[in-house]
Order: C-alpha cells, then structure tokens, then sequence
C-alpha cells in the first residue's frame, strides 16, 4: 500500500529527464521518485535556500533568501498560511520541538531570529557578526549550533535565546551534520577542508580533504558514514567516520546544495541547481546510480523527512515557472 504524505491532495504531474552520463541507468526505466505535489509560492523572486519541518503541526519551513522571507506552508492542504517579512537573506531554518520555536539564519546581518512555533512572534535576535548560515539541532539536548562569519559555529541555548558557545574554524562553514556522539562534520569550502568538531570539548580535533573543491552540501549515516557533494569536479564522496578516509566516490549532478541518506529503502539523494536530483542506492558492493528526476535549474535545495517518506525540492521562480514552488517527491521501489 502507498503511503500519502499528511492531507496534501494537489497532484502534479511527472519529471523524468534523460539519464545523464553519470548515470547507469536508462532514461526508459522506472524513475527513483515520483513528483506526487506542486505547492506554489506566490510572490516569491529569488533564490530559495533550506527549509525545515514541524511534525507534529505538520507544517513546512521555507527560507526565501532572494525574497526576504520566510514561508510557513499547512501541509493539511498545501497551501501557504503564514509568512514571515522582514529577515534579510534567511538561509538556515530549524524548529525547535520542545521550546516550539523557529530558528531562522539571516545571511545580511548575521543574526538568528527566533519566533514562536505557534504564531510566529518575534522572541529574540541573536547577533552572530556576519552571514549566518546552515542550523542544526543537536539530537543530545536540543541546542541550536549554527555556522556563520568567516569561520566558526555559535551554541545557543534554545530556552534562553542566548548564544553560549563559539567554536573557531579554519574559513567560513557551509553544510554540517552533528551526530549522537556530539561530533559535528563540518564543510568549509574555502579551507578545502571537512572540519570534524567536539561539540561537548568546544573545539576542532580532526581536517579530512574532501577529495575536490566546493564541498557545499553533508548528510551523515549513523555514527559511521559521512558524505558531502563536491562541485569541482561534481562527484559524491562517502567517509568513513572512524578513518576519516575516503570509502566511495561518484560522479553525480552539479551544483548540489542538499543531500540526504534515506535508511528505510538504503538510498541517497542530491538536489542540484543543475536541474535534478540524482539518487543513488545500495547494493552488496556499495552505492550506485539508480537514475534522476528533472527539477527546474537553481532547484539546488530540499529536505527529506523520513518520518513521512518525501522529499520537498525548492523551485524558484523562472519565465518558465512564474510562481516559485515546492516540488514534492515520493520515493519509488
């Protein structure tokens, strides 16, 4: 039996795009992800950067980086229902289940504003410097660590909105994940360096290469595989956490932002701005091309949310497409 993802109904309509020459998989087969909604995003110009979920209201997190704001979208019925104005660039995004908060980067003025996650009041402005980024929820205890400035990741304390730590890096940090261990992987592009960080010691123990320049995007498996995009050349690079060596290397799409490990059915995904998003999957011997869904070109972010088996990919505003939009994907067997 299908799963549906909560009370969405708007039906869209499939795109496959021909298999790209990385792929090994022939544009005639059956495609990884089916396109199940289009949600539109009415008066939204720009690029669109990371979004974050609300389970238990059911609601989807969109930062409008290009548009200054922020969308809250009612997944009950796909449609927009709030949205917040007046935080320039938001580019990282995530709620805090427990203090129900919304945790929002401002890339313009370096500050985190806090709303609440009912009615989305304004609590709090954090000032971090310069170009806040990427957030994370440490899974431990709920703190709110964010990457900014020219180097280095902020602690805040969800409860107080307050910032209570500062971990230095080598150059400004781009995707990180932070794992049960309280270890955080962090991408710095610009260092050509993956930043592996004691969240608990408050500072950087290890510098893994990532094997290529531009690692943008991290996902992480468990304790034990870490993984990143490059865009120079495009491949996908998997890590062994233990080693910090290199166990796995694709060729993949350009320009990817977003990247996720699906652990029910043992796949990878990784949205890029060149128009797709490519999906690998696991066989007795490792990793593998299984085909690519056509998106739109700059549709470089998403989010997959195990928890209801989709995954939602930014599509901004183009003369082909007048309204921005999310695209929601179904994974298939």
């Amino acid at each position: 039996m299908k799963r549906r993802i909560p009370g969405v109904a708007l039906v869209g309509f499939l795109l496959v795009g021909a298999a790209p020459p990385w792929t090994a998989r022939s544009a005639a087969a059956e495609p990884p992800l089916v396109l199940e909604a289009t949600i539109p995003l009415a008066d939204v110009g720009g690029r669109i950067d990371h979004m974050a979920v609300d389970l238990k209201r059911k609601r989807l997190f969109v930062a409008e980086l290009g548009n200054d704001t922020v969308d809250v979208i009612e997944l009950a019925n796909g449609r927009v229902v709030h949205r917040i104005a007046g935080v320039k660039e938001p580019q990282g995004v995530a709620y805090a289940e427990k203090q129900d908060r919304l945790f929002v980067a401002s890339a313009a003025d370096g500050t985190v504003h806090v709303f609440t996650g009912a009615d989305f009041a304004a609590v709090a402005t954090i000032p971090l410097g310069d170009d806040a980024d990427n957030i994370r929820i440490d899974p431990r205890d709920g703190s709110v660590v964010v990457g900014y400035g020219s180097g280095g990741l902020a602690v805040i304390d969800p409860a107080t909105a307050a910032k209570v730590a500062g971990i230095k890096l080598a150059d400004h940090p781009e995707g990180f994940q932070i794992a049960p261990s309280g270890l955080a992987y962090v991408n710095v592009p610009d260092a050509n360096q993956i930043a592996v960080i004691d969240l608990d010691a408050r500072r950087q123990t290890a510098a893994w290469k990532p094997g290529g320049s531009a690692n943008f995007p991290a996902a992480l498996s468990g304790e034990n595989l870490f993984a990143t995009v490059l865009r120079s050349p495009a491949k996908l690079v998997l890590i062994g956490t233990a080693s910090g060596k290199q166990v796995a290397s694709m060729p993949t799409c350009g320009d990817a932002d977003d990247l996720f490990f699906d652990k029910r059915i043992a796949r990878i995904y990784v949205s890029c701005g060149s128009g797709e998003v490519a999906v690998f999957g696991k066989e007795a011997d490792g990793f593998h091309p299984l085909g690519s869904v056509s998106t739109a070109s700059g549709a470089r972010t998403s989010l997959y949310v195990p928890e209801w088996d989709r995954l939602y990919v930014a599509r901004r505003a183009s003369l082909l497409a007048r309204d921005a939009s999310i695209l929601v994907f179904r994974p298939v067997l």
